[in-house]
């Protein structure tokens, strides 16, 4: 699975949450009504630290991650976080992988 996280949408993050240099965002799967990859679910945020990450990016100083039970929800998908001046807010993109890339890259 590949994330990427614009750094105008890691700017957001920090400024909507009072994020500093060091602070982590953990990526999850929720119920939800709304849209996501999968009926039901979407993504949630917490600001918590890792206990075992499976995937993690950093920008603008915040680590951005996913924990090993959590990535079903991006199986086969790559993840792309980006800032919608527009909307003053952020946007989820997943993007098909290649059937031969795996969940763990």
């Amino acid at each position: 699975m590949c994330m990427e996280i614009s750094q105008a949408a890691a700017a957001w993050f920090r400024r909507e949450l009072g994020l500093a240099n060091g602070d982590y965002i953990r990526l999850f799967p929720r119920y939800s009504s709304g849209g996501g990859l999968h009926p039901g679910f979407s993504l949630g945020i917490a600001t918590e630290a890792p206990g075992r990450p499976a995937n993690r990016v950093e920008q603008e100083g915040i680590v951005f991650y996913m924990e090993e039970q959590d990535l079903w929800y991006m199986d086969g998908h790559s993840l792309s976080i980006e800032y919608s001046e527009a909307e003053d807010d952020i946007e989820y993109k997943y993007k098909a992988l290649p059937a031969t890339e795996t969940l763990r890259e």
